[in-house]
């Protein structure tokens, strides 16, 4: 079985502008084991940045949202549309 390459992808406005991206780790979820690396590099950017980002647990499928350094976890359809829409003045 071959595993593909991960790394963010990046999406501004309605495109997607760049793909396997690393991004740079948080070190707030560290010691906790229910997050792994997809969730620190989540938060990571977005202590750094204005960015948004959408990480979706592979164990778990679990949705979350990192923004402004803090990471909301366990969203479902409906909240996350709720987060965002507020995200983005929507």
């Amino acid at each position: 079985m071959s595993v593909a390459s991960s790394g963010a992808v990046i999406v501004r406005r309605d495109r997607i502008v760049a793909a396997a991206c690393i991004l740079p780790l948080s070190n707030k979820l560290r010691g906790q084991p229910m997050y792994g690396t997809r969730h620190r590099a989540a938060l990571g950017i977005s202590e750094g940045s204005d960015a948004i980002t959408v990480v979706v647990s592979e164990e778990r499928g679990e949705v979350s949202v990192a923004m402004n350094g803090r990471l909301t976890t366990s969203l479902d359809e409906t909240r996350l549309r709720r987060v965002l829409k507020n995200a983005l003045g929507r």
